[in-house]
């Protein structure tokens, strides 16, 4: 080692500056981001952790935020003697105090309002396949079969694969008998291998012949619309092949859909707009977020010399954690009121006549509106659906840019795509329009966008090309 370098331990002393969030800081920025589901949850698990918080009744629905008072103002208008006594009283055992006796409602009241979960494909298909009369190694090869379909009702195991896997409960020939069994219950069309076979088994035993030719032979032609070569290969006529298309497409290509066990999102709006004589007024919709306070007899415990030390030092940490929890909750609704009352008055043409007025916004221009940093924006909007008297949208949905148009005003994208699905909408099927001559359309009325912008915004919006919307 050189002599000059030296590898040594020692104490040191180092002065900088560094931006650490308080904890209550980081709650605030938690609680903002939260929808009402989500803080409604959450709420509940901090009155289950926190002793000191319990229910409170809510204001008058007249009075405004600016007007209620803070928890601690609060806390002194309550009758704290007789909330005490009846604290007492529980802790004596003598009754169940209304707070629980209230959340204990709530959960019995939620679990009886609970629908009980619908059976799955596979228990479906049992309970039926069950009441068959089949031979024991059938039988055993068609439970194989059900428990291996996926959630659209199809068979995707090769029946080789199966039989080999059965370790000799059952041959390949005992699973093509139970195949079909298990393709002849309902829903129709389920066991099958793939498109083809599953809507074959849809149709009737007898007639639709066409319609059967057509699935088995040119489902590729159907997609791409080519209905003048379906017309030469079957013999039949333009109208015979549009009549047997719309059959089909009446069809159900995934018959095992509706057992998938997919639950639409609950949506739950976190404000309402409605128009009043005053104009477009906006609410907090947080009815479902109990209103919290701090037990008064945990602040007189606090605050008592009966109690030990470390009982009382317990007790100012969980009334400190509520007061934050508290002023959380209330910061919240107040960031969120603001931010969507910007919002509202921002896109005041949107809710008076429709999409075509929804303006460009940015983030950027409500924070400077509300006079807060943009991330506070981005987290107040996440997650947060608003009902308005057009219908309930994320407020993430009023944010949007967009090009400038031919007069110089600013265009939002869901303005041109409504725009492209106007022009096909109104189009003449027989001679529909490309994606150049939309543009071109589209450029007549003030929107400058690009042949692949169009083809983008066609796929997004599941328009089929112009060869696929021709009728012929």
């Amino acid at each position: 080692m050189p002599p000059d370098i030296r590898l040594d331990m020692g104490v040191h002393q180092r002065l900088e500056q560094r931006l650490k969030l308080a904890p209550q800081v980081i709650q605030s920025i938690e609680i903002l981001q939260l929808p009402a589901l989500a803080l409604e949850e959450l709420v509940q698990q901090e009155m289950a952790d926190n002793p000191v918080l319990e229910l409170k009744d809510p204001p008058p629905a007249d009075e405004t935020a600016e007007a209620q008072p803070s928890a601690s103002e609060a806390e002194e208008e309550d009758p704290v003697q007789r909330e005490i006594d009846e604290e007492w009283r529980e802790f004596s055992g003598e009754r169940t105090p209304a707070a629980a006796r209230s959340a204990s409602d709530r959960k019995q009241e939620a679990m009886l309002n609970t629908a009980a979960p619908s059976a799955s494909l596979q228990e479906f298909l049992l309970t039926q396949f069950h009441l068959l009369a089949v031979a024991a190694s059938v039988g055993e090869a068609g439970t194989d079969i059900i428990l291996n379909l996926d959630e659209n009702g199809y068979l995707r195991v090769p029946l080789e694969e199966l039989a080999s896997a059965s370790d000799g409960r059952y041959a390949v020939e005992d699973a093509e008998e139970a195949l079909g069994y298990v393709q002849a219950l309902d829903p129709p069309g389920v066991g099958a291998r793939d498109l083809r076979e599953c809507l074959l088994l849809q149709l009737p035993q007898d007639g639709q012949e066409l319609v059967r030719k057509l699935i088995a032979d040119h489902l590729e032609d159907i997609e791409r619309n080519r209905l003048p070569k379906m017309a030469r290969a079957t013999g039949g006529r333009i109208e015979e092949i549009k009549e047997a298309i719309e059959y089909i497409s009446h069809l159900n290509p995934r018959p095992g859909s509706v057992f998938s066990g997919r639950s639409v999102p609950r949506i739950v709006p976190d404000l309402v707009v409605e128009y009043t004589d005053k104009g477009y007024e906006v609410r907090l919709e947080d009815s479902r977020i109990p209103y919290l306070g701090i037990s008064a007899l945990y602040q007189q415990l606090a605050s008592s010399s009966d109690a030990g030390t470390a009982a009382k030092e317990y007790l100012r940490d969980k009334i400190r954690a509520a007061h934050w929890l508290i002023d959380a909750i209330e910061q919240r609704k107040a960031t969120l009121y603001k931010i969507s009352r910007a919002i509202i008055d921002f896109q005041k043409g949107f809710l008076d006549y429709g999409l075509s007025h929804l303006k460009p916004l940015r983030m950027q221009e409500i924070a400077d509106h509300v006079g807060v940093h943009v991330s506070t924006v981005s987290r107040a909007i996440a997650s947060k659906y608003i009902q308005t008297p057009r219908g309930i949208f994320a407020l993430k949905y009023f944010f949007t840019g967009g090009p400038s148009g031919t007069n110089g005003e600013g265009e939002t994208w869901r303005t041109v795509q409504q725009a492209i699905k106007d022009l096909v909408d109104q189009e003449d099927k027989s001679r529909p329009f490309s994606d150049d001559q939309i543009a071109a359309k589209l450029h007549d009325k003030g929107y400058p966008v690009a042949r692949r912008t169009v083809t983008k915004y066609r796929k997004a919006l599941a328009i089929p090309s112009s060869r696929r919307r021709r009728d012929y």
